[in-house]
């Protein structure tokens, strides 16, 4: 994916959000600070908490870059949101780089400049700092080429080579995606709802040869995430716990369908047995070992709709 970007290239921002105006508010002022940005999409999933109504308001107002409300008409989750961010990118405002970002995160001043500079790469984003605690990473990183994983900045920036480490990404916080990219592999399976549509997507990229690095100059910072990797089998492994029932059900349905497809079915079953263990041992619950099965299953029929007995 090697065709030549425009000087300056034309850079599309894509935020999802859903009931946090607080947080979007804060984070589109951040993005029309940004010269580098040519538009801000922001994709509202019908939230009720006036976030679309500032939307509106705030695209009417002269100065940084134009921004475009995508309003939709019912909530369709992280996945659906950046699945109709990045096509109207694509498709409606010529991005020829989209920059792809949650609600809750926030770039520091000259991310994107400090991205910008690894402009022969495919898919490639920042780190993603403890936004209380800067020197921690909120998503540890494994590293290339083993099995070890860093919670520290430190230790990511001694493993970079050239300011960056290969094959790396953090997916969907503060990622830029080449459009050439995402015309070959297409936009995120909305049908996820949320939790591993971020992930698919770079396996998707991966699969398709994309230049995939970790920018390690490029910061953006974002709340801790809590109980995810949480320690288990006496430390060897970790699980990714969540309190919310909508959301442990997505993971548990869309890591099996993300397994099955790019790892194979002995990964598939390993993550049902670390989810027997984690649920009948290290945090045991009856309920939650049930709400996997349904997920595991779920997943494993292609059946993406049993998320919607969770939303309000």
């Amino acid at each position: 994916m090697s065709v030549p970007l425009n000087d300056p290239p034309r850079i599309v921002a894509v935020v999802v959000t859903y009931n946090r105006i607080g947080l979007v508010t804060r984070l589109v002022e951040r993005l029309r600070d940004q010269p580098e940005l040519s538009a801000v999409v922001v994709v509202d999933n019908a939230s009720n908490d006036g976030t679309g109504a500032w939307l509106t308001a705030a695209a009417g107002q002269r100065g940084g870059p134009a921004l475009h409300p995508v309003l939709l008409a019912e909530n369709r989750g992280g996945a659906g949101g950046f699945h109709e961010g990045l096509r109207s990118a694509v498709e409606e405002h010529d991005a020829e780089l989209i920059w792809l970002m949650d609600d809750d995160g926030m770039p520091e001043v000259g991310c994107l400049a400090e991205l910008l500079t690894h402009t022969d790469l495919d898919f490639w984003g920042p780190i993603v700092v403890d936004q209380e605690r800067p020197e921690r990473l909120v998503f540890p990183i494994r590293l290339p080429g083993g099995t070890k994983v860093v919670h520290e900045v430190a230790d990511v920036h001694s493993a970079a080579s050239g300011g960056r480490l290969a094959e790396i990404v953090i997916p969907f916080n503060g990622v830029l995606v080449r459009r050439e990219l995402a015309r070959k592999i297409g936009y995120p399976r909305s049908e996820f709802f949320i939790w591993g549509d971020d992930h698919e997507y770079r396996l998707r990229a991966e699969a398709a040869g994309a230049r995939i690095a970790t920018v390690v100059d490029a910061v953006v910072r974002h709340p801790a995430v809590g109980e995810l990797g949480t320690p288990m089998m006496f430390g060897r492994t970790t699980y990714n716990h969540s309190p919310s029932d909508l959301k442990h059900y997505c993971m548990a349905r869309n890591n099996v369908v993300n397994l099955r497809d790019y790892r194979g079915w002995a990964h598939v079953a390993a993550f049902v047995v670390k989810t027997g263990w984690f649920y009948a041992f290290t945090r045991p619950s009856l309920s939650r070992l049930r709400l996997s099965l349904r997920g595991i299953l779920a997943g494993l029929r292609g059946d993406f709709t049993g998320h919607r007995r969770f939303l309000r």
